[in-house]
């Protein structure tokens, strides 16, 4: 058995008013010291082979509260256990019409919180809330600890008002904006911490922004045009940023398609890519999306997770425009391993995995059944199903690839550059399309080296019915695109 009580299991139903269902999110292994959050639930749980104490936000209100985080904000030093997010406290669920839900934001807060490693203390930092019935302030969705200035630094891209890059004194409280760009996810970088540029919520990020620790002078790199950058040549459209890691001296940020990966500061020294991974049209809500999760270094390399089902929508008005298909489930959530030129399929796993962490030789994935919901989708209680997997690191990493399909309709990828499939490890490799007309489809084969590079482009005829297209002389990573748009088409990808 292991001494902190890792497999847990949180059954619905629990009070948790909020859309859908959160997950099991900061998963962080510092000092000794297990955490992580229960959304949304609002449990903030610290863990030591001696004691655990369940912190329910107590000190931003009365309670019950829910929500607590969602985007894995949490970081740490030798002393302190820094982990932020967003509560409602206490919570208000206004009730349902019909089918359709409804919460109320008055007392929806963005905080950061410490936890005192060596005395078991819980203290809150900073807290904010602009207690409206319908809008919040900007969740914190990154922290960042300064190891030169001793501060915090917050991205805040969640929200209404108050959205931008952050600066946190954990010892004074005081809070002051370094960038009014909105940024999500970022990660040190060399000497430097960087975070997306994403001032437009539905098209995505435009760049990247970074931050000297020592003086925290900004540096923009902008991109004006993804398909140049990008490594199979296709446009990135809807753009929404996820997690970002460094490694082997490059930033790799994850974003809905793919991985951004290089160096920003001095774009002509080593270069910045788009290597496309896992896209599967041009929907809002992506289904296989690193969004709401984490990646980890792992024997050297990223393991980053790709997710099925990390949003949805239920009850929305469609003659708004809203794309169809957007519950589908196209796929298993996976986790990548990227050891350049290699990215290798090295998991499979239900609809997402929230939360990722290194304990030791152990691999610590939050999971949960359930998305984020939307619109008029608010529930009293989380619905989702979820707890932590306990894996061997040298396991994960080399064991073969386990068996894995993929499928969509043509209506979601249109005549776009679609797919970044990581075939290495497979024997079997085939994409299998049901056609209603002729067609032609072009086959990118590339890899994830520092830099990628672009193997070849294959054409292949495709007639009216069912076509079987063996993949087994690309080796790297493939991506697709339909030189016509076939809507009702129906397309696997079948590794074995």
């Amino acid at each position: 058995m292991y001494p902190y009580e890792l497999y847990i299991e949180v059954r619905s139903p629990k009070y948790g008013p909020e859309w859908g269902s959160g997950g099991v999110f900061g998963l962080k292994y510092c000092n000794h010291i297990l955490y992580y959050t229960l959304a949304f639930e609002a449990e903030a749980h610290f863990i030591s082979p001696a004691s655990k104490l369940i912190y329910r936000f107590e000190h931003l209100g009365p309670g019950p509260a829910s929500g607590g985080d969602t985007y894995n904000a949490v970081d740490c030093s030798d002393d302190f256990i820094y982990f932020g997010g967003w509560v409602h406290n206490p919570s208000i669920f206004k009730g349902k019409s019909g089918f359709e839900g409804e919460i109320d934001f008055r007392n929806k807060y963005s905080h950061v919180h410490s936890y005192d490693i060596s005395r078991g203390v819980i203290s809150l930092i900073w807290s904010e809330s602009i207690h409206d019935e319908y809008k919040w302030a900007g969740e914190v969705s990154e922290i960042i600890y300064n190891p030169i200035l001793g501060d915090l630094l917050l991205a805040r891209a969640d929200g209404h008002v108050n959205l931008g890059i952050y600066r946190l004194n954990p010892k004074s409280s005081k809070l002051d904006i370094i960038s009014s760009i909105p940024g999500l996810k970022g990660s040190i970088f060399l000497d430097y911490a960087c975070f997306d540029i994403q001032p437009d919520w539905v098209r995505g990020i435009d760049g990247v922004q970074c931050f000297d620790l020592s003086t925290l002078k900004q540096y923009k790199f902008m991109i004006e045009d993804w398909s140049k950058i990008s490594v199979d040549g296709g446009a990135v459209e809807y753009r929404g940023s996820g997690y970002a890691i460094s490694a082997y001296t490059r930033y790799y940020h994850f974003i809905r398609g793919g991985v951004l990966v290089g160096n920003p500061l001095e774009p002509e020294l080593d270069g910045v890519w788009f290597i496309r991974l896992l896209d599967f049209g041009n929907t809002i809500y992506s289904q296989l999306s690193p969004q709401r999760s984490n990646a980890v270094i792992a024997g050297g390399g990223v393991l980053a997770p790709f997710n099925a089902y990390t949003h949805g929508v239920l009850h929305i008005d469609y003659s708004q425009g809203i794309i169809r298909d957007i519950n589908d489930t196209r796929g298993p959530s996976i986790l990548v391993y990227i050891t350049p030129p290699q990215a290798r399929i090295v998991g499979v796993y239900g609809a997402r995995i929230t939360s990722a962490t290194k304990m030791g030789s152990k691999i610590l994935l939050g999971y949960n059944t359930a998305p984020n919901l939307g619109g008029r989708d608010a529930t009293p209680i989380d619905i989702g199903y979820k707890g932590i997997l306990v894996v061997d690191e040298d396991t994960i990493l080399n064991r073969s690839s386990p068996p894995v399909t993929f499928r969509f309709r043509g209506r979601i990828v249109g005549d776009s550059t679609f797919g970044g499939i990581p075939l290495t490890g497979y024997k079997n490799k085939s994409l299998i399309i049901k056609s209603y007309k002729s067609n032609t489809i072009e086959v990118y084969d590339y890899d994830s080296g520092l830099p990628p590079e672009l193997l070849s482009v294959e054409r292949y005829s495709i007639g009216e019915g069912k076509n079987i297209i063996d993949l087994g002389g690309f080796v790297n990573i493939a991506s697709f695109r339909l030189k016509n748009i076939d809507e009702d088409s129906l397309i696997y990808v079948s590794l074995s």
